[in-house]
């Protein structure tokens, strides 16, 4: 891509909990490979949190973590521009717009709206209703070409399409319409107690998640109480969810694909499985972890990035958001 402009890629992640293994198998262990590639903007998603009320001190010290998490991760803030999205005010100010260009009937048909109003019935506030159309500036705001989504975002690329083709049907040419990112495919890491469902941080059960930053001696007693079957044999099967999972998490950990790890482990039982899937998981996290270290013990250094990410984002959103009132009709200072 040398010759060519960059395209633009956008991708928010949430302070709502350490991220998995998953998370990391899945779409960091990309990102960094990925940054080189695109037009990168990595941001923590605060604004987005705060639809449950956690806690400041939460919230700060989440949001702080996972930004430290994301520089540890090897991006380059030079090459892409790395953010706290509440840092960022002219997030807010489109979403505003945005939401006098969405139709109450299109918002209220997003299926995650409908699923959190029944987690959080004492709470169904209207930032859960309007989470969409955040997201849809968010998106919008940095004329991306391309979001990385799973499954359960589907729809809210669709809608964040929707109202910017709307605007655009109305004011002219204003927003890029943005597409699914079809990149590096990541590993769909189960969860450890339940392989047939995602493994995810919000899991009541702690022994179905490994999180980035545990300890050690935490992955390898997590690895080992994972489930798998009575077979007692390392083969990539239907029918042996646990096992294909562990398998994953190896492959992913190692590079080793699915015959070399059954040859591998031809003749041995799941204990001696066990304990390389562990092994391979805990050198897989360590750099990542050493650096984190390094980054969370200097605030003033993390301040500084985030800082400085923030205000190159706001350049950028800007321009966009400048443009976009001008056409509605805003009085603006020259």
């Amino acid at each position: 891509m040398e010759n060519q402009e960059k395209k633009t890629v956008l991708s928010f992640i949430q302070p709502t909990g350490t991220p998995t293994l998953g998370n990391y198998l899945g779409a960091f262990k990309n990102w960094k490979k990925m940054s080189g590639d695109y037009d990168c903007l990595f941001a923590v998603a605060d604004l987005h949190s705060i639809t449950v009320r956690p806690k400041p001190e939460d919230l700060r010290r989440r949001s702080l973590e996972l930004y430290a998490l994301l520089l540890a991760l090897g991006l380059d803030c030079e090459k892409n521009t790395i953010f706290i999205q509440s840092m960022v005010p002219e997030h807010g100010q489109l979403a505003w717009i945005l939401e006098c260009y969405t139709q109450f009937g299109e918002a209220s048909r997003m299926t995650q709206f409908k699923d959190k109003s029944e987690k959080h019935s004492d709470n169904v506030n209207v930032g859960l209703f309007a989470y969409p159309v955040l997201m849809a500036a968010d998106i919008l705001l940095y004329q991306t070409d391309y979001v990385p989504i799973g499954a359960d975002q589907k729809q809210h690329l669709e809608i964040t399409r929707d109202i910017a083709e709307r605007f655009n049907g109305i004011y002219g040419n204003s927003f890029k319409i943005p597409e699914p990112f079809i990149g590096e495919v990541g590993a769909n890491i189960k969860s450890l107690q339940e392989p047939a469902k995602k493994m995810s941080k919000s899991d009541a059960n702690a022994k179905a998640f490994i999180s980035i930053l545990d300890d050690d001696n935490v992955i390898m007693k997590k690895i080992k109480s994972a489930i798998t079957d009575s077979e007692a044999k390392v083969r990539y099967a239907e029918g042996k969810d646990g096992v294909n999972n562990l398998m994953s998490i190896y492959s992913c950990c190692t590079g080793k694909n699915m015959q070399e790890i059954e040859r591998e482990f031809d003749g041995r039982g799941y204990g001696d499985f066990k304990n390389a899937v562990g092994e391979a998981v805990v050198e897989e996290l360590r750099p990542l972890k050493q650096e984190y270290t390094r980054l969370i013990n200097d605030k003033a250094y993390l301040m500084e990035c985030a800082v400085a990410g923030a205000e190159k984002a706001s350049r950028r959103a800007g321009v966009t958001l400048k443009k976009v009132m001008k056409k509605i009709g805003f009085v603006q200072a020259k």
